[in-house]
């Protein structure tokens, strides 16, 4: 499995034979251009670390320049909901403000990201999202995620550095400077995303031993903040 960014589901939300991002491109044609369609198919081939090595997706300038639009953020916000409209199934197309990039994240089952993730470098994810995105801090130190995961340990140092690497090859976390020397990580949009919300509803069930209302888990990952929310996902259940 190439590492292209990607949305983890639920394993009953998305069915393998679904994740061809070929078979999304027979639903666009009702919602998008010719120019929309090819400048779609330029941020889903760019999102592929395979091709970009980490630098995923397209600048919203060449969005822009592609669509032939300009500076207009009506119709840059326009083709972003149309896509999304059209591909919601097999993937999500998002605009990761702080990068000023449009990645295209495509979506599979738990089971299928263990090829490009491990457990361990879920965990930190997860650990990462909870800590930034629920806390609302702006970045995470290693010496958190030492405190999190272990007691201090070359160890446990080398174990935790080696499964920051593939979240940082997939563009789910960046290095932060915190103007202390002290190494720290930023939640990217493609890391915000990475999640879906019945994924989470699933993630929380099981670590409480308890069924929750995605309403619920919803409010508490605080997933009202994510442009896409729950009334703009038809998978979500």
């Amino acid at each position: 499995m190439n590492k292209e960014a990607m949305e983890l589901a639920s394993e009953e939300e998305v069915e393998v034979e679904n994740l061809n991002p070929l078979t999304a491109m027979q639903s666009v044609k009702g919602y998008l251009t010719k120019l929309e369609e090819l400048t779609f198919m330029q941020i889903l081939f760019s999102s592929s670390a395979t091709i970009r090595r980490g630098n995923f997706g397209l600048s919203r300038k060449e969005v822009e320049r592609l669509l032939e639009i300009g500076n207009d953020e009506h119709a840059f916000q326009s083709f972003l909901k149309r896509v999304n409209g059209a591909v919601s199934r097999y993937m999500k197309v998002i605009y990761d403000k702080r990068r000023n990039q449009v990645v295209a994240l495509m979506r599979v089952p738990a089971k299928q990201a263990r090829n490009v993730l491990s457990k361990e470098s879920l965990a930190i994810l997860m650990f990462i999202f909870y800590h930034q995105e629920v806390l609302q801090n702006e970045y995470t130190l290693f010496s958190q995620l030492i405190q999190s995961f272990g007691h201090e340990s070359l160890q446990i140092t080398r174990k935790i550095q080696a499964n920051l690497d593939p979240l940082k090859k997939i563009g789910a976390i960046d290095d932060y400077d915190d103007n202390k020397g002290e190494d720290a990580y930023q939640l990217t949009a493609i890391g915000a995303h990475l999640f879906s919300d019945s994924y989470l509803r699933r993630y929380t069930e099981f670590s409480q031993s308890n069924q929750l209302h995605l309403e619920d888990v919803i409010r508490f990952f605080k997933r009202y903040n994510l442009k896409g929310d729950i009334a703009d996902d038809p998978l979500e259940t």
